[in-house]
């Protein structure tokens, strides 16, 4: 932390102002609202989802969550920590309309808002349309028109800053209201684990964690250069909110960056011909929303969640912006072509828009990979016409360095290999799935 960084940048104080932001999120917003809407549901741990084996959590009662439910946890999983769970399937359109009504609610205060999703967003009222001069008591004022119009509570929290207005929103939940005054900033943050920073996520606390940096107070003890090496851009976002600082503003006409739909199927597809079909409905559903909105692109990215939930994606840049849906399919089945032996789930999703100027486009697929248990014989139509399938491939169980026999006919052992299977030709790539395979190396 050199003195010539801390001298081109703001103190906390110094970047605080006059800026008054609140950061307003909903309580368990979607099982809230089935609570709200069913009395038979109050009091009980209840997860908005998908009860099937492959469903998948998209949101939990505190009741639930006292069992550890998390969101986006696996619906077989959630059942196995709370076997009492009731399953409630989404119903997003009243989720929408109930947003809305609570969007009113803001506009009513300040016309700076910037939504993150249905439950939440940002509000700017340095300026507010009331005339009040305490960020505070509008937050109050939020929370307590909220509970009366719709039944249902909300936490919030009030700093200088949209990084400091959002941990302190989660710092008293649920139906809490917290504040950071410019003075706590700096203090506040120094005990925060670092996966707390929003932008944070659990693969970069990893890296921050081998770097020796675990908490607020260790990442503010690294200097710009060091973060810029290891976290590029967002080194920069890193140093300075470990201080407390954070100048993003609120962004009322925040433009969307990605566009996307995904599927998870019942069961893995084997085959290259249904995964490529089952992408053309996705594919249907992207191009439906470009043509409404009129965005256009040219980079195509295909994500895909494997069964063992690691995903990999795979991206095609074309020369000029994508005009037509079969433009957008070509480059998908592109992506396509190059990854996968089965799926499980996938979606596409589009970004880098093109609107009056260029910006982009991304269309991703999701897309699991076979059970541990699979076995995925090398029959006609399981792959691009272009790859040769090998003799046989079967996913083993995790041993990850353990010399095993391929089969009981064969007496010399086969090594497990992980990622790629090691014969030739062969196109398998199945993250941390280990192979063996009975095709010989070539």
């Amino acid at each position: 932390m050199g003195t010539e960084e801390r001298a081109n940048g703001p103190t906390a104080e110094a970047a605080a102002g006059s800026r008054k932001i609140i950061h307003v999120d909903m309580d368990a917003f979607y099982a809230s609202v089935e609570q709200r809407d069913n009395p038979e549901l109050r009091g009980k741990p209840v997860a908005v989802g998908g009860s099937r084996e492959r469903g998948v959590v998209a949101a939990a009662s505190y009741e639930a969550r006292k069992f550890g439910v998390r969101s986006a946890m696996p619906s077989v999983t959630a059942k196995r920590k709370c076997p009492g769970l009731i399953f409630v399937q989404p119903r997003f359109d009243a989720y929408k309309a109930i947003s809305l009504q609570i969007r009113e609610v803001f506009a009513e205060y300040t016309p700076i808002i910037e939504p993150l999703s249905l439950d939440e967003a940002y509000l700017d009222v340095t300026e507010n349309l009331k005339g009040i001069i305490s960020a505070t008591k509008i937050a109050e004022e939020i929370r307590a028109r909220i509970r009366a119009e719709t039944e249902l509570t909300a936490s919030a929290g009030v700093s200088y800053n949209k990084f400091l207005a959002k941990l302190a929103s989660d710092h008293h939940k649920p139906d809490g209201l917290f504040v950071i005054t410019p003075e706590m900033g700096p203090v506040f943050v120094e005990t925060l684990p670092v996966e707390k920073f929003h932008g944070v996520g659990p693969a970069t606390a990893k890296k921050m964690k081998r770097l020796g940096i675990e908490t607020g107070l260790d990442l503010r003890a690294q200097t710009l250069a060091f973060l810029h090496q290891h976290f590029g851009k967002a080194g920069s976002y890193y140093y300075w909110a470990a201080r407390g600082i954070d100048e993003r503003p609120v962004r009322a006409d925040r433009i969307r960056k990605s566009i996307g739909a995904e599927n998870t199927f019942p069961a893995d597809l084997f085959t290259y011909e249904a995964a490529r079909d089952a992408l053309r409905e996705i594919i249907d559903k992207v191009w439906g929303y470009c043509e409404r909105s009129g965005i256009r692109g040219r980079t195509v990215t295909l994500k895909v969640k494997f069964a063992n939930f690691r995903q990999i994606t795979r991206s095609r840049t074309g020369q000029t912006q994508i005009k037509t849906r079969s433009e957008l399919e070509e480059l998908g089945t592109h992506c396509s072509n190059l990854s996968f032996l089965s799926r499980k789930a996938f979606g596409s999703s589009v970004s880098h828009y093109l609107h009056s100027r260029q910006r982009r486009l991304n269309v991703s697929a999701r897309s699991p990979c076979p059970s541990e248990s699979a076995i995925h014989q090398g029959v006609s139509g399981a792959y691009p016409a272009d790859m040769r399938p090998p003799l046989l491939l079967r996913a083993a169980p995790l041993a990850a360095d353990k010399t095993v026999p391929f089969d009981p006919g064969r007496t010399a052992p086969r090594r497990l290999h992980r990622t790629v299977c090691p014969c030739r030709p062969c196109p398998s790539r199945l993250p941390q799935t280990l192979i063996r395979c009975g095709g010989r190396r070539r």
